[in-house]
């Protein structure tokens, strides 16, 4: 077992060859894997890296392979469908646990692995990029900041950037399901797009956001403790607007015609950003934080594009735990790593506003 080598699985999805591709520079081997081998072997030809194919339901397969490795990045959504299995086969051989979900109902499912995964000495970590990682570590410093907040707020923008093939198609998988908050320490269900606001994100990138329920509802609680938590992200007004009449068509949106409509669209479109776009798009995240007395703290930070973030982020910490450097059971970014985790990439600046 080499000591920089971690398995890679879904690499030929547009995040997981951006990971491949950058692995070298933090001195880390993937050995690449995914279920199709006409994919996986194309990519492992042209990067001259080692590659296995598998089904996840081949449970033998996965098994032997995470027994070749310490950590397993695994980057095969949608991951309502595939968390599971590959969690299943972390605990059984040993091997830690990385993916790059963004869903609220599977960190919620991961965090039913802690227990198990303490004992079995392995950390789980979901949501080891992009939006996870800035805002988390945004969240937790701004509760080192006011550390009676009990209310937080986050938004995210990403300019310039766009949907790959993955994101899209778990994001249909949720068209017509209503969005939630953290109220009281507890997740409650609200509209999406319930709230909307524009934030000063610096740079004189004054935007509109609205809420949605990004994975930060669940996981900046359990880094920060604050009760009350709500997240955004950037949109067109129009679109904020088209959201007050959802509850009308939410029926439809969640029929399997629709989604398989909009599937058959995204599959046409191109994988994701070309490199040329990608390094000129940026990612953007703002929060702050309020306590029972009313004072407030902000900050704000920004970074290359949110796929470039995601694949260094994820290298980041698949290093740190192939040093040795991990906490077993469920792990948010932060709550392991701290605040300046997400200062540790180049290209990462952040401010306090006031």
């Amino acid at each position: 077992m080499q000591q920089n080598q971690f398995l890679l699985y879904g690499a030929n999805g547009y995040t997981g060859e951006l990971i491949a591709r950058f692995a070298s520079e933090y001195d880390l081997q993937p050995i690449l894997a995914g279920r199709r081998k006409e994919a996986v072997k194309v990519l492992a030809d042209k990067l001259t890296m080692p590659y296995k194919v598998f089904d996840l339901s081949d449970t033998a397969a996965l098994e032997a392979a995470l027994r070749e490795v310490k950590v397993v990045v695994h980057c095969a959504g949608p991951f309502d469908h595939t968390a599971k299995p590959m969690a299943d086969a972390c605990l059984k051989t040993g091997a830690h646990y990385l993916d790059i979900n963004g869903d609220m109902d599977v960190y919620e499912l991961l965090y039913s692995y802690n227990e198990s995964a303490k004992k079995a000495g392995v950390m789980i970590m979901s949501g080891a990029g992009f939006d996870v990682v800035p805002t988390d570590c945004t969240a937790l410093f701004l509760k080192k900041l006011l550390p009676s907040a009990t209310s937080l707020q986050l938004a995210f923008a990403t300019p310039g950037g766009g949907l790959s093939h993955g994101t899209a198609t778990t994001t249909v998988q949720k068209l017509g399901e209503p969005g939630a908050v953290r109220k009281d320490g507890k997740l409650t269900p609200v509209p999406v797009g319930h709230k909307g606001m524009r934030v000063d994100f610096g740079g004189g990138q004054k935007l509109f956001v609205m809420g949605l329920p990004w994975g930060d509802v669940y996981t900046a609680y359990l880094t920060t403790g604050i009760p009350d938590i709500e997240s955004y992200t950037a949109v067109p007004p129009a679109a904020y607007w088209l959201l007050k009449f959802q509850f009308l068509f939410n029926w439809l949106l969640r029929t399997s015609l629709v989604k398989n409509l909009v599937k058959k669209k995204i599959d046409k479109a191109p994988a994701g950003l070309n490199d040329s776009k990608r390094e000129k798009a940026t990612s953007l995240v703002w929060g702050k934080v309020t306590d029972k007395a009313g004072n407030t703290r902000t900050a704000r930070l920004s970074g290359p594009d949110a796929y470039t973030l995601t694949a260094y982020c994820t290298l980041l910490i698949a290093k740190k735990i192939l040093e040795g450097n991990f906490k077993a059971g469920y792990q948010t970014p932060a709550g392991a790593y701290g605040e300046d985790l997400i200062m540790e990439i180049n290209g990462v600046k952040r401010e306090i506003v006031d």
